[in-house]
């Protein structure tokens, strides 16, 4: 078994009047794309069973196991909220209630981890608000410093004595 394992070959058969190693590097090249298209292609015919996380329809949603739980959000950000649900198995729909606001509908394998998934979301979010303001809003500042009336100063030459 180990010399089996040890000893794995590889046979290709290469068509060309002059063998090169450019020939080899073409022909090591396609196999290795035939290799990651096959691999795709098997990863595309996996079983129905696989069951996504993050963003879903509702559908999915309600036929998925335990209780939905609901939250109202006048943020756009899902994106970065998508990759934590990902990582923390968290499945979510989102609709739209009103310009601005959106009404979302959580499931999870488990309380700790919907709850660690909306800590990790909540700090993320904090730590994104408490960052250094941009330099393109100081700018914004600055111009606005400018544009505002200067008050009239007067001058006042008087000798110390």
């Amino acid at each position: 078994m180990q010399e089996e394992v040890e000893n794995r070959t590889l046979t290709l058969t290469v068509n060309a009047t002059k063998f090169t190693g450019r020939v080899l590097k073409a022909a090591l090249s396609k196999y290795l794309a035939h290799r990651k298209n096959k691999k795709l292609q098997n990863s595309r015919d996996s079983p129905d069973d696989v069951k996504p996380y993050g963003r879903v329809s509702m559908e999915d949603l309600k036929k998925q196991y335990g209780d939905m739980k609901e939250i109202d959000l006048q943020d756009k950000g899902l994106r970065s909220f998508d990759r934590i649900a990902r990582e923390y198995k968290v499945q979510y729909a989102v609709y739209k209630t009103a310009k601005g606001q959106y009404q979302i509908f959580f499931k999870a394998p488990s309380e700790a981890s919907m709850n660690a998934a909306f800590q990790k979301y909540s700090k993320n979010r904090l730590k994104k608000e408490q960052r250094r303001e941009s330099v393109l809003g100081k700018l914004k500042k600055f111009k606005e410093l400018v544009k505002a009336p200067v008050p009239n100063r007067e001058k006042r030459r008087e000798q110390e004595r």
